[in-house]
């Protein structure tokens, strides 16, 4: 192995920066040329290779600047030889409360896998629409949140999607700060019958001739919010509704038959 231990496996700590940048630490001594490796999941072939140079007390060091470019997705961590590298300790500190500056958003979260890999979620937006608030009335939900990159124009529109299904959400925005709120109405969205799962994702078109813009929440330390951000239903004429998150962090309105 590139990296001397004497443990099974080697063991990165992390620092993640709110510029998205993301130190590693490696227990143990790198040999001459030891090199940290990210590779995106998917088949891309794409990778990322970061010398490890030493760090004192026995320690190896690999630095991710802000200025490497990771394209969206998941990248899982691997000495040059292809040994995985387990999690250690991560400090997300820098990510909690992050406003990011106008202009191309990119954030990197380190985190655990299912099987106990070391890997790092990446977003990339351009213009990026950051959920915020939900609060959870009667027949419906207002999302709160912050539009970045973007200006909001003549025309400007929520928009509720499943598949080639597009139902328009009347939108509060602020032109100057970028705020925004829509209030999506469950009833509108079940139609006449539910009869399976339905995923609405929602979007912002910032101006009536702008490219519509994902509704997500990327900008903290949570790299799946799935089942972490849990809403209880409402139970409608004929189903079930609840804000959702997707393991993609993007925000939905999950639509099921009734109990």
């Amino acid at each position: 192995m590139t990296v001397h231990t004497g443990e099974r496996a080697p063991r990165a700590d992390c620092i993640a920066d709110a510029a998205g940048g993301v130190t590693f630490d490696i227990a143990g001594t790198g040999a001459p040329g030891a090199l940290l490796v990210l590779r995106r999941r998917g088949g891309t072939g794409d990778s990322v290779r970061l010398p490890l140079t030493p760090a004192g007390a026995h320690h190896s060091r690999a630095v991710l600047p802000s200025t490497v470019e990771l394209a969206e997705g998941h990248w899982d961590a691997s000495t040059d030889d292809g040994a995985a590298v387990e999690p250690g300790i991560r400090d997300l500190r820098a990510l909690v409360g992050r406003v990011p500056e106008a202009g191309r958003i990119a954030v990197r979260v380190p985190y655990p896998t299912a099987d106990g890999r070391l890997a790092v979620r990446c977003w990339v937006r351009e213009p990026h629409a950051e959920a915020g608030d939900i609060a959870l009335s009667q027949g419906s939900c207002t999302v709160e949140g912050v539009l970045y990159g973007a200006v909001f124009g003549a025309g400007a529109v929520a928009e509720a999607r499943l598949g080639e299904t597009v139902h328009r959400v009347p939108l509060t925005a602020d032109c100057a700060g970028g705020r925004f709120a829509l209030t999506p109405e469950y009833a509108t969205l079940a139609g006449p019958a539910v009869d399976g799962e339905r995923l609405w994702t929602l979007w912002l078109r910032p101006s009536a001739d702008a490219e519509p813009v994902r509704i997500s929440r990327i900008l903290d330390d949570v790299w799946n919010r799935r089942n972490v951000f849990v809403y209880p239903a409402h139970e409608g004429e004929g189903y079930r509704a609840a804000p959702c998150y997707t393991g993609d962090n993007d925000l939905c309105v999950r639509l099921s038959p009734p109990s």
